[in-house]
């Protein structure tokens, strides 16, 4: 369990949304403004009805397709050993930047204005509009600011700009350096296991030390020029401290990487550490390539190991047996397994590349309930074992509630409720939820009540119902929830919920 006392963020997801076209210019909104941390070491659960958009968040936050809008941000890497181009970009760019950011918070503003001017009915037509020149003037800001943080307001960028593009060209050697690095190290392993099997030699051995030893020297030498140059912009931040807009502005500064924003090859040097276990056994797997060669292709691609790598067997064979395969899988082929090897497998290729998240994309829902508790089980021995953060993606409600740390709720693309697993059970407080729960079969002696299934379908993502998308379902709804869409809050300690009669519920004691 994560230690609630002591969180550490690995994933920060704001206002994800993800968008396809269809014909005539209209789009399904797959996403449509998801926010949630994801913390290190924690399994996060994701439930609701199919076609919700659960599977296209886990798939979008690991960038197999394209964000559309809002930020991911990962800080299971450094900023500085990434250097990635946006990083520059927006340095090279600020003036023009913080000019655009200006003009759309004038713009934010003059609507502002002209909204609270208006009747209550007008306010919701044009609630729309408004929220949307909100939220492009935020962006615009935190382009800027997740870098540099309050100097958006100096009146002199020239500094800033000067400052940064030396934090910018040290982290580009260094991040060239760790690649070099890796390889170095990969050749040591190589030597040291051919002497070991006899046939290397010991000066090759001591030759591969020498170049691993240089290049961290000289990753150190760079780290602690770097380490001067951020005690400089440390030094010009402390002329601001006194500055409540300088403070303002400062408190967005993140040193996390937006994975929206990084360009292909920036982000294939991520993948290691981000996979995905896919929901079929059978048709995820490349039927003309043995167990071995699946395992050790992402190895292979992430320069872990060297293609035809002697050590590369033994290396595949240790994964296999964490994953509870059998030695002698190792030149078979997937059409000889059952659904549960085969997911074994499917597992033992994604923890290959030694990942620190995981998206679990149902995971366990093609396969027999006995399989399935072998499979989760597994699943958390490996969690342990690797310090491995899960995102485990459900619409099993019975399963979600034993392997996740909390769970998230997800209605035709939005989150609805967010909380710790045994509270989301207790006292669920959105009606979706509510509904969920009450449909799910028990055999408890005090839950004799007959099975309350939640009428009608899910509206279309193409044309979502305009205000709370849930109204045309709920038994609670007003004219409010036709029209303004609900904020997310947090209505109890780690407790978050998008729903505008959240607390009527909790005054009278309600469920909903």
């Amino acid at each position: 369990m994560v230690n609630k006392e002591n969180k550490e963020v690995l994933l920060s997801i704001s206002n994800l949304k993800q968008y396809f076209p269809i014909k005539k210019g209209k789009v399904v909104k797959a996403n449509d403004g998801v926010s949630i941390e994801i913390y290190k070491g924690e399994t996060f659960g994701l439930v609701g009805e199919s076609g919700c958009g659960k599977s296209t968040l886990g798939r979008t936050i690991l960038q197999l397709y394209p964000q559309t809008y809002g930020r991911t941000m990962y800080y299971g890497r450094s900023l500085d050993d990434m250097a990635p181009k946006y990083f520059y970009t927006t340095i090279r760019n600020l003036p023009k930047l913080r000019e655009k950011w200006q003009e759309l918070e004038k713009k934010k503003e003059q609507l502002e204005a002209e909204y609270n001017k208006l009747s209550e009915e007008q306010q919701f037509a044009k609630h729309g509009e408004l929220d949307t020149a909100k939220k492009l003037a935020e962006d615009a800001m935190l382009n800027i600011t997740k870098i540099v943080g309050g100097f958006i307001i100096a009146s002199d960028l020239s500094p800033v700009q000067s400052i940064y593009e030396k934090v910018y060209s040290l982290s580009k050697k260094i991040s060239g350096l760790l690649d070099q690095l890796q390889d170095a190290e990969v050749n040591l392993a190589d030597a040291e296991f051919s002497l070991e099997k006899g046939k290397g030699n010991k000066s090759k051995v001591d030759s591969c030390k020498k170049c691993v030893d240089d290049i961290s020297k000289e990753i150190e030498n760079l780290r602690n020029e770097l380490t001067t140059v951020r005690n400089e912009i440390e030094g010009m931040r402390a002329a601001y401290q006194n500055n409540p807009e300088f403070l303002k502005y400062e408190k967005f500064r993140d040193d996390g990487i937006d994975l929206a924003r990084l360009n292909y090859n920036e982000m294939r040097k991520l993948r290691g550490d981000m996979q995905l276990i896919f929901q079929d056994p059978y048709s995820s797997l490349n039927p003309r390539m043995s167990v071995g060669q699946i395992i050790s292709e992402g190895m292979q691609a992430h320069n872990m190991i060297k293609r035809k790598d002697e050590r590369m067997q033994e290396m595949v064979l240790k994964i296999m047996e964490q994953c509870g395969l059998a030695p002698y899988f190792l030149h078979r082929f997937p059409h000889q397994f059952s659904g549960g090897q085969r997911q074994r497998i499917g597992i033992a290729r994604a923890l290959a590349t030694q990942p620190k998240f995981v998206v679990c994309d149902e995971a366990v829902s093609a396969l027999d309930v006995s399989i399935q508790a072998q499979i989760i089980n597994l699943l958390q021995d490996l969690k342990e074992q690797a310090d491995l953060t899960y995102l485990f993606i459900t619409h099993d409600l019975s399963v979600v509630k034993y392997i996740s740390d909390r769970i998230g709720v997800m209605y035709l693309g939005n989150m609805v409720e967010l909380a710790d697993s045994q509270d989301i059970f207790a006292n669920p407080i959105h009606p979706y939820t509510e509904a969920l729960l009450n449909a799910i079969p028990t055999t408890e002696d005090e839950s004799r009540k007959e099975l309350q299934i939640l009428e009608g379908d899910i509206p279309s993502p193409v044309n979502p119902p305009k205000g709370c998308k849930f109204h045309t379902r709920c038994a609670y709804c007003t004219e409010i929830c036709r029209q303004v869409v609900p904020e997310w809050e947090e209505v109890r300690p780690n407790h978050f919920v998008a729903c505008h009669h959240k607390r009527i519920h909790e005054e009278s004691g309600e469920k909903a």
